[in-house]
């Protein structure tokens, strides 16, 4: 089975692109879902012993967590610590499924790839990219979000260029999503018959 890891940074239009690949019937592991999910699960009381008044009702407070660790290398880290095995557990139930279903190809939608050095666990990696502007607009779009939070997350994950340095596959999403998903069927065509480690 065909391990393909799909990365890039944020508001750059990965979980967009996806999604296509999930259109054409790839399973698609998605690592930010996930936390998402242990932040109303499993991971809840692990974070709040670690960061008390991080989390309601049982649930991590995304905005208290996030005001809590970014700036703070030393805290991202220790949360890093406690939700990176907990994701890999689901990432790794996730493969044993689709290999029982016969697939052979998944995506694994993972953000930090490259700053978690797994680009060694999967066979290939597709960097989602776009221009500087385009990235810092996306991001002062969203809701409550300031140039200074968006400086500081952009400057936590690995430049743009290195990314697009270490890839075998771009998929470029400044144009148009029509481009993108040609792009993304340029991908799909040349890894058909390839074949993975699992």
């Amino acid at each position: 089975m065909l391990l393909i890891g799909l990365t890039g940074s944020v508001a750059m239009g990965k979980s967009t692109t996806a999604a296509m690949f999930a259109e054409a019937g790839l399973p698609v592991f998605d690592a930010d879902r996930t936390v998402h999910e242990l932040y109303r699960g499993a991971a809840a009381p692990v974070v709040e012993a670690a960061f008390p008044g991080t989390t309601e009702n049982g649930v991590v407070d995304r905005d208290r967590l996030r005001d809590r660790v970014l700036g703070d290398d030393a805290a991202m880290a220790r949360l890093e610590a406690l939700i990176h095995p907990l994701v890999r557990t689901e990432r790794d139930r996730f493969l044993r499924e689709a290999a029982a279903g016969g697939y052979r190809a998944v995506v694994l939608d993972i953000p930090l790839l490259f700053e978690t050095a797994t680009e060694g666990d999967v066979d290939m990696v597709i960097v989602v990219t776009t221009s500087a502007e385009i990235q810092m607009a996306r991001m002062l779009a969203r809701d409550g979000m300031t140039r200074e939070r968006a400086e500081a997350m952009i400057a936590r994950q690995v430049p743009d260029p290195e990314k697009r340095r270490r890839a075998h596959f771009l998929i470029d999403t400044s144009t148009s999503i029509e481009d993108a998903r040609r792009q993304v069927g340029g991908v799909l065509r040349a890894v058909a018959g390839m074949t993975g480690r699992v």
